[in-house]
């Protein structure tokens, strides 16, 4: 301690330290510009090249000025003579490695504890999805608008129906254009390594929360969560079901403790299929349990289904961690989708034959990329929870997405993932579109009819129908189908952003027992007729559902109107919750 005094002396040698930084920077600066000119006539991209020297300069200065202060408060905090010899040395260090370490230029410059890189503004991507969502919802309303007028003129005046098909043609070309450029702007705005680094760091760090919740140091004092698997619905549910209990654990402190022997789809019960949601806590037995809510002091409390929670805590779907929000709505254009999907990604670790199962059924399969994956839903959801959608519904999203991709003249070979609970629907497939390559088993197809879908067969069949499903590069199903939401929730931890990567027949994303999801107006709206509400800027609208024709239906929650309103005039409201930080984590 007393060499760093007479280092760094006083305040004025502070001073000095300060100085010398200072001329670090000038002298960085003036080498980013001494490049020598030998040629007049490339006088555009020299000045080209400055602007982008000037910019690197720029930030180098602000990085510089960021270290210089930790290195300021690092020295106060030495002389201070208030911390112990351990704290010294990790100061010490940090020191030494700045020293070691100068920041260097490029596109990324390098601190001692971060990386200052190229990183977009909130504004940016959050203006940049918009524009690629109002793109597809214009398209929604011109193509139904032309829809329905072709269909009025189709007898009357035939050859203005062909004039409206040419139209609709060379318009859903100008969709894709738009499309393929959003795409290829976002691959060429700098900011896609951040996007990938930022996605991984954000999930290690809910990761290890979850680690560090479900592995407490002494499990016998531990407060505790039972949630019992077998909830009477189907495989998609019943995970959707544990997803709540999780969040529900995560919110308060408790470590999940999963029921599960018994289970309807395997009788040995979870830890049988996956890895167990903990390691070294995996019981709750010797301790009185209560029911929710239980009381405050209470060890051990039992959770019903989300369906009869009473009282409802704010901090279930469709809300997020207000620790996380600012950098998830940066990042992600469906944060509650991510959100679900870190449990998703904690709770479905195959055990190993099952993991070796899932690598040797798409190897059979002859599963590869570029794959859309499709699952179409039919048995006992049809008529019930859902509409009947033909496989011509399907295939019409599936080769735009493929015409989108070839908007640069590239040929895309025709390939689809297809699951269903009715095997029928693969072999009509196969037959109605001879040039795409249809992969799907129809052994697995029988099995998840309605007479034989709990067995252990149809469990490993639903298993890797989902693990394909979220492998593909592009979801077209319906999301009234768990299943199909579960394999859209896992999709979302594979890539950076993957909320566009999908297309649903009937419902928007939502999830079972949720909160309500609202929308804020961002475009006041007059209604045109008493089907239409009106909206003022910054009105909150609970959404309903999406009409698919530019409209969504929704309640105005001002003035309590119910009726549509155009899609594209409001924006997502992200809802937050105040939740642990689990900062020994």
């Amino acid at each position: 301690m007393s060499f760093l005094r007479r280092f760094f002396g006083s305040s004025s040698s502070s001073a000095w330290l300060r100085a010398l930084v200072i001329c670090f920077c000038l002298a960085s600066t003036f080498l980013i510009f001494s490049k020598p000119d030998n040629n007049n006539s490339a006088q555009n991209e020299d000045q080209s090249i400055t602007t982008k020297r000037i910019n690197q300069a720029l930030q180098l200065l602000e990085a510089t000025r960021q270290r210089n202060e930790e290195l300021k408060q690092m020295i106060e905090n030495l002389m201070s003579e208030k911390i112990d010899n351990n704290s010294a040395q990790k100061l010490i260090q940090k020191l030494d490695y700045n020293m070691r370490n100068p920041i260097s230029m490029g596109g990324v410059m390098r601190s001692y504890d971060s990386v200052i890189c190229n990183e977009p503004s909130l504004e940016y991507e959050l203006m940049r999805r918009r524009i690629q969502n109002n793109i597809g919802e214009l398209w929604n309303y011109f193509s139904s608008e032309l829809g329905k007028i072709r269909k009025k003129v189709e007898r009357a005046v035939p050859e203005l129906q062909h004039e409206i098909n040419s139209i609709l043609i060379l318009g859903a070309e100008h969709k894709r254009s738009l499309l393929s450029d959003m795409e290829r702007m976002r691959e060429l705005d700098g900011y896609e390594e951040w996007r990938h680094q930022e996605s991984r760091d954000l999930s290690d760090l809910v990761q290890r929360r979850l680690h560090y919740l479900q592995n407490p140091a002494d499990c016998s004092k531990a407060r505790k969560l039972v949630c019992k698997l077998n909830k009477g619905c189907g495989y998609g549910c019943q995970l959707h079901h544990v997803v709540y209990c999780f969040i529900v654990a995560y919110a308060t402190e408790r470590t999940l403790i999963l029921k599960s022997r018994g289970w309807r789809y395997h009788k040995g019960g979870w830890e049988e299929v996956f890895h167990p949601v903990s390691d070294s806590c995996v019981d709750a037995e010797g301790v009185h349990a209560n029911s929710w809510p239980g009381r405050a002091d209470s060890q051990v409390l039992v959770l019903p289904i989300i369906d009869s929670l009473v009282p409802r805590p704010p901090y279930l779907p469709l809300s997020i961690p207000e620790d996380l929000a600012s950098r998830l709505r940066r990042l992600h254009g469906d944060p509650i989708v991510w959100w679900v999907g870190q449990f998703l990604k904690y709770l479905l670790r195959p055990q190993k034959s099952i993991k070796n199962f899932l690598v040797s059924g798409a190897t059979k399969l002859g599963w590869s990329k570029p794959i859309v994956g499709i699952h179409v839903r039919r048995t006992d959801k049809v008529g019930t929870e859902a509409a009947f959608h033909s496989i011509e519904e399907y295939m019409t999203h599936v080769e735009d997405y493929f015409l989108t991709l070839e908007t640069n003249g590239t040929m895309i070979p025709r390939r689809i993932f297809l699951a269903s609970d009715d095997a029928r629907v693969i072999d009509e497939a196969r037959k109605k579109y001879p040039q795409y390559e249809v992969i799907g088993d129809s052994e697995v197809a029988r099995l998840a009819g309605v007479s034989t879908r709990y067995t252990d067969n149809a469990l490993y069949g639903i298993v890797l129908d989902i693990h394909l499903l979220s492998l593909s590069d592009f979801l077209v199903c319906t999301f009234s189908s768990q299943v199909c939401r579960i394999a859209y929730e896992i999709m979302q931890t594979l890539y950076p952003d993957a909320a566009h990567r999908f297309k649903s027949l009937d419902d928007i994303y939502y999830y079972g027992g949720q909160n309500s999801h609202n929308r804020q107006a961002v475009i006041a709206h007059e209604a045109r007729n008493h089907d239409e509400i009106h909206m003022r800027i910054e009105d909150m609208v609970g959404v309903a559902g999406n009409h698919w024709n530019g409209f969504s239906k929704g309640k105005n929650m001002r003035t309590n109107q119910i009726g549509l309103f155009p899609s594209f005039k409001v924006n997502d409201k992200v809802e937050t919750v105040k939740l642990p930080t689990y900062p020994n984590a």
